[in-house]
């Protein structure tokens, strides 16, 4: 990963620069192998870099050769050896053979249209000197952060939080966001770009934000470029199914191999993660080499014993880890300071210990992360349908949702819900067969399990109701489907 972070206003200062200098120094844990500043009477961006391709050639802020574009950019473009063809068919010209430049060239030859094309990971700011048009651009899914606010007439942009605060204008207006503390309190997370942060802003994933100086209007507006489509088609079948599935993760993985470094994987034993291993270990040219957190607090946490059978089975090198309850203590603050904002689940430990360890062999890493999200691996989805199975089955309609999971078909694998009891009783404990917006939200909502601990102003029935709308407006918005 790389960190970058700039200001955009009516007149730049050397103290802009020295600022977003200081922003990318904040930055240096993303990027340690080189940095870079451009400014200009507008802007200022700066950037750290993580080299992955094209080590020698590809230092940021990156411009163009006719000197008018500027590309700051965290990130990889996968599919950046296509589009390079595709650009030098066109006449375009290269003097690196890094992602970035053609991610530049993309930009100059496509405006905002080039987000179709990319395949990758990516968070950049792109501007022209000549019009005055900065775009802000996250990927897709929203694997690399981008966050933003605009302060005193000054647009500023970085990849973490906390190289904003650097800012004095920021710091001295900074305080809780108490509609995203709200919101936190209650999903474990923060919806629709909101951060904890008054006047922060997450750029959403699948989004740009487009800002020039010279109009009247100093607009902060961002503009969907992406979305999901939860159409169901009927006419696929499970044998179709598999097979497209097992050709998009191969032409991923193969994409995402490209590499000018070393290169590894996360193993945790998991379906996820063996597949990832299983299948880039023959399409890697090297020994793979994979890490695994092991828990030795019994057998019942360590799954070591399945990475291992995949390690040997595949021909991939093993390497492990042992978190301790010390190394928990010792870490915890740093853990803290990295994150920014709090994130659910205890995972983020482990996930450290494990980077860490894979850090002193390899600088680029796969994982097996957002599987359950993609095919609904979690429980509380199987608890949701069951229950609108049931109704369907009552009622006779299947009126909600356009749900096709029928009760008989779920049936076989029910018992999975076995260790799940607490929660279903928590489900069903009240508002059986309410809309779905509202039986959604009392799944997923923590803040009940909190109230022991918080005060009155916390949970007063205004903030529940605001944050029960925000979710409304998220659940039911055009490119979203209901569970």
């Amino acid at each position: 990963m790389c960190g970058i972070a700039g200001i955009i206003a009516q007149a730049t200062q050397d103290s802009d620069v020295r600022l977003v200098k200081q922003m990318t120094d904040v930055l240096q844990h993303r990027g340690p192998d080189g940095e870079g500043i451009f400014k200009h009477d507008h802007i200022v961006f700066g950037h750290r870099r993580l080299s992955v391709i094209d080590i020698e050639h590809g230092a940021q802020p990156m411009r163009s050769g006719d000197g008018r574009y500027i590309l700051t950019y965290n990130g990889e473009i996968y599919n950046y050896k296509e589009l390079r063809i595709e650009l030098e068919s066109k006449g375009v010209t290269f003097a690196t053979t890094s992602d970035t430049e053609v991610l530049l060239q993309m930009l100059i030859a496509y405006g905002e249209k080039a987000m179709d094309k990319l395949i990758g990971m990516f968070a950049f700011a792109f501007h022209d000197l000549k019009t005055g048009q900065t775009l802000l651009v996250r990927d897709e899914i929203g694997i690399k952060p981008l966050y933003y606010t605009y302060v005193n007439g000054k647009l500023l942009f970085a990849s973490e939080i906390k190289a904003l605060l650097l800012h004095p204008d920021v710091a001295g207006q900074t305080r809780l966001d108490n509609r995203g503390f709200q919101q936190y309190l209650t999903f474990q997370f923060c919806l629709e770009g909101q951060t904890l942060f008054h006047g922060i802003r997450a750029l959403k994933p699948g989004h740009f934000l487009s800002f020039n100086l010279h109009e009247k209007t100093q607009d902060i507006k961002e503009t969907c470029y992406w979305s999901c489509s939860y159409e169901t088609d009927f006419s696929i079948t499970e044998e179709s199914c598999h097979e497209t599935i097992s050709e998009l993760i191969s032409d991923s993985l193969t994409k995402q191999l490209r590499s000018d470094v070393k290169l590894g994987a996360y193993l945790s034993g998991g379906i996820d993660s063996s597949l990832i291993t299983a299948m880039a270990v023959p399409r890697y040219e090297n020994t793979l080499k994979t890490f695994h957190g092991r828990f030795a607090e019994g057998e019942a946490y360590d799954e070591s014993v399945y990475a291992k059978a995949v390690c040997e089975k595949s021909h991939a090198e093993y390497h492990e880890t042992v978190p301790s309850d010390m190394d928990f203590i010792d870490n915890l603050p740093k853990i803290i300071y990295h994150m920014d904002e709090p994130s659910a689940g205890p995972g983020v430990f482990p996930q450290y210990c494990v980077s860490k360890l894979a850090s002193q062999q390899v600088k680029v890493i796969l994982g097996g992360q957002g599987g359950d999200e993609i095919f609904g691996g979690y429980a509380r989805y199987v608890v949701a349908y069951l229950e609108q199975a049931l109704k369907g089955a009552i009622t006779g309609t299947n009126d909600e949702g356009k749900h096709i999971v029928s009760l008989g078909s779920m049936a076989p694998n029910l018992s999975i819900l076995k260790q799940y009891t607490p929660l279903l009783k928590h489900f069903w404990g009240k508002g059986l067969f309410d809309d779905m917006d509202k039986r959604y939200f009392h799944l997923i909502d923590r803040l009940p399990n909190a109230k022991s601990i918080l005060n009155g102003d916390v949970q007063n029935d205004h903030a529940v109701k605001e944050t029960f709308q925000d979710f409304q407006a998220v659940f039911n918005a055009p490119d979203t489907q209901s569970y």
